[in-house]
């Protein structure tokens, strides 16, 4: 049986995710490969020369057929400044073809992932924090192209100098090779160890560092509340325990990370001292040719001295598997809300919608609406009014599908939406909510948003009709202001009144207002309202209230309490019985008061 991607080592997920890339990978390691190959030349060029001086004419040179000893030298010096132009020009090919490849990978990755958070349920980010998602789109994604740009040639230079090492040790003098190579497994023994120590503190170090992006988020998003409430120390105080957390997580990283390099070096120090004494013995008895002895001697320090980087190597890898893992969770994350197939028929359009014995719950065995059964018909406005958490809003998310029901249907021109694709489905409605999200941009470009190639003619037309062309004509550059983020330039009444103008601009059949002017003045409102009377006659108004002097002239009023219908008619109906409507009316005009 298969295991499951996230059961997988993330280095392996990481590999099957960039398939794209395999084949860049691969020229990528024969450049680090060919660059540290002819890197390892010098030593060999320095055991020649030293056989030269020492043998002259009878050096191994000599003996290929240069017998003059000044030739045989100037043939080295060539022979170097061949060497060490190739290896330059492999280390130029690696570095670039590595570094542009981290940011191929981290590209794709970023891209990739914030495509399939957009693709997630509202469930997911109602229950994960924005900072979470913000450290592993910039932070996590970071580590990893800082992994591919630095560390990823190390390890195979690395790889190469031990394998070329040893062949060429082996070769020439058997009985000493063993010597150099017996740090090696006991440094690979201690990495893996250390590996598996250390992956987990990495892990806490990025949960870390992710509730501090989150922390921060909420705390620029919240800085007028803030400052409101002088709670500007308490707030750096949070911080500070945040990163004091983090701080705390790293040192324990850290101690470890920093304790793996000197114990490596002492292995090294044997492996190099003892091949030292023992080929120098050799070479004294005659056993051993000089020039040999001294190449052996580099290529000892060659081979055990980029091990001292190892344990930078392997902490530069961890922080990249520990962000790796963060990264690939996410994009292994499935959506609940699948896409149905069945394309909207051409025949509707007209904008019923009904709820067939609905019940909904957030949490299992805790549902907020029980058999829900109504029709909200076309072209017609129908409200909905209750007290707070008496499942207004809820009913609203089941209509764009932000979540499936438990159990019933909820149809859209006789089609349940579940077997709908989602734009399909969502491009038949447009949503002004309370909490009015603007983007940072000019006003026309945040009226134009769901209708990004309209023209400046229609946004107008849409101001227009929502009451909102006067106060956008007076602002500094009219449409072409600057609104800052989440337009908090504009006055809670104008962002309303834009968000309506984006929301007529999709010229949308069904219309849906969720406590649309519940935050705003009394002039606001009666904007909003002379705008929804020019509008609504042609389309399905969905009109969730606080205040019922906005839903007043509604075809159809249901009063929703605690997560049944227990009333429903028009305005006039139900302030003539006892009820909850008549209460909220009586409370809301001041009739409960005498």
């Amino acid at each position: 049986m298969p295991q499951p991607e996230t059961a997988l080592p993330p280095l392996r997920r990481l590999w099957r995710y960039a398939t794209a890339y395999r084949s860049r990978i691969v020229l990528a390691t024969i450049y680090s490969f060919l660059n540290k190959a002819v890197d390892l030349a010098p030593p060999f060029l320095i055991g020649m020369a030293v056989d030269v001086v020492a043998n002259g004419s009878d050096s191994m040179l000599g003996q290929l057929g240069i017998e003059d000893p000044k030739t045989q030298i100037l043939a080295i010096a060539v022979l170097t400044f061949i060497i060490w132009s190739l290896e330059s020009l492999m280390d130029y090919l690696a570095s670039v073809e590595w570094r542009n490849l981290a940011q191929a990978i981290q590209h794709d990755l970023r891209v990739d992932t914030y495509e399939h958070i957009q693709e997630l349920d509202i469930a997911y980010f109602e229950n994960r924090e924005s900072g979470d998602l913000m450290a592993v789109l910039n932070d996590d994604v970071n580590q990893l192209e800082r992994f591919l740009d630095i560390g990823a040639n190390e390890v195979v230079q690395m790889l190469t100098t031990v394998l070329l090492i040893g062949i060429t040790f082996f070769a020439i003098a058997p009985s000493v090779a063993w010597l150099a190579y017996l740090p090696i497994p006991v440094i690979l023994w201690g990495s893996m160890k250390f590996q598996r120590t250390i992956e987990p503190r990495y892990e806490a170090v990025r949960g870390e560092a992710a509730a501090i992006n989150s922390q921060l988020a909420n705390n620029i998003g919240g800085i007028s509340t803030i400052k409101a409430f002088t709670a500007e120390q308490r707030e750096v105080e949070r911080i500070a325990t945040a990163s004091d957390r983090y701080q705390q997580a790293n040192r324990s990283a850290i101690r470890l990370s920093s304790a793996f390099t000197p114990l490596i070096r002492i292995a090294i120090l044997i492996g190099f001292t003892a091949t030292l004494v023992w080929g120098g013995f050799l070479a004294l008895d005659g056993n051993l040719n000089i020039g040999l002895y001294s190449v052996m001697v580099f290529l000892t320090q060659r081979l055990l001295w980029p091990l001292t980087r190892l344990g930078q190597t392997v902490d530069l890898y961890q922080r990249a598997m520990a962000s790796t893992k963060r990264i690939l969770n996410v994009l292994d994350s499935d959506p609940v809300i699948v896409d149905g197939s069945t394309p909207l028929p051409a025949s509707a359009g007209t904008g019923r919608l009904e709820f067939d014995d609905v019940t909904f719950s957030y949490e299992p065995g805790y549902p907020v609406l029980h058999d829900i059964s109504l029709v909200i018909e076309p072209a017609k406005t129908t409200a909905f009014v209750g007290s707070t958490g008496s499942g207004k809003t809820t009913l609203v998310k089941l209509l764009f599908r932000f979540y499936d029901v438990d159990r019933g249907v909820v149809r859209l021109d006789g089609v349940d939406v579940r077997s709908l694709p989602q734009k399909d489905l969502r491009d038949t409605m447009a949503l002004v909510s309370q909490d009015v999200f603007l983007f940072h941009g000019t006003v026309v470009e945040n009226i134009a948003y769901g209708v990004p190639d309209a023209t400046r003619e229609d946004v107008i037309e849409a101001a227009t009709l929502a009451e909102a062309d006067d106060f956008i004509r007076a602002l500094p550059d009219g449409y072409d202001t600057l609104i800052g983020e989440r337009g908090q330039k504009l006055s809670g009444g104008q962002r309303q009144r834009v968000s309506l103008a984006r929301a007529l601009l999709t010229d949308s059949p069904i219309l849906v207002l969720d406590e649309a002017t519940s935050a705003v003045d009394n002039e606001t409102e009666a904007a909003i309202q002379r705008s929804l009377a020019r509008v609504s006659h042609n389309r399905t108004m969905v009109v969730i209230a606080h205040r019922l002097s906005t839903i007043r002239s509604a075809d159809r009023i249901y009063v929703i309490d605690d997560g049944t219908i227990a009333q429903q008619g028009t305005h006039e109906e139900l302030i003539e019985v006892s009820g909850i409507y008549r209460n909220l009316w009586d409370v809301q005009t001041g009739a409960a008061i005498h």
